[in-house]
């Protein structure tokens, strides 16, 4: 398999689209109270936005011309206050293999791609949120060595 992994351009909107719906398909399938149906998830305009926002990263894997994985990532600096010390963090806000291709390594190596990346940026640690819902992504990220911080707790009254 020849694997690439590269910085998404506004060329791969079009390819990627497939990919958001599938991470927000399981949204609403995991939380139809939160999360609406939509065919269209990230419209053109917002994933450009993302793109030319330089705290904003994302990268794409692909496997010749086919795009296999994406990986979208923002920078946010934690600021000092007298609870908690001073953090740059970069937050992965989705992550997505394509159905066909999972169980490959795909995931694995664009995540060593995406700790190696948050290195060369110095920041000090990497976070990100996984429902509860989906056992196969908790276990992914812990075979990768990221663990649990923290647990968000809910309960719905209406």
């Amino acid at each position: 398999m020849d694997l690439s992994i590269r910085k998404a351009n506004k060329d791969d909107y079009k390819s990627l689209l497939s990919l958001f719906r599938q991470v927000h398909d399981l949204h609403v399938y995991e939380r139809p109270d939160l999360y609406k149906e939509n065919s269209t998830p990230v419209s053109q305009e917002f994933f450009e936005s993302q793109l030319n926002d330089v705290k904003q990263h994302i990268f794409v894997a692909t496997i010749g011309n086919e795009l296999v994985g994406v990986v979208v990532m923002k920078e946010e600096e934690i600021t000092e206050n007298s609870f908690v010390k001073v953090r740059n963090v970069l937050f992965i806000n989705s992550l997505c293999i394509a159905d066909a291709q999972r169980k490959k390594g795909i995931g694995k190596r664009l995540m060593k791609y995406v700790f190696d990346f948050g290195r060369s940026l110095k920041v000090d640690c990497i976070e990100l949120g996984v429902s509860e819902k989906n056992p196969y992504a908790i276990e992914f990220y812990e075979s990768i060595g990221m663990t649990t911080k923290g647990r968000k707790m809910e309960i719905i009254l209406n």
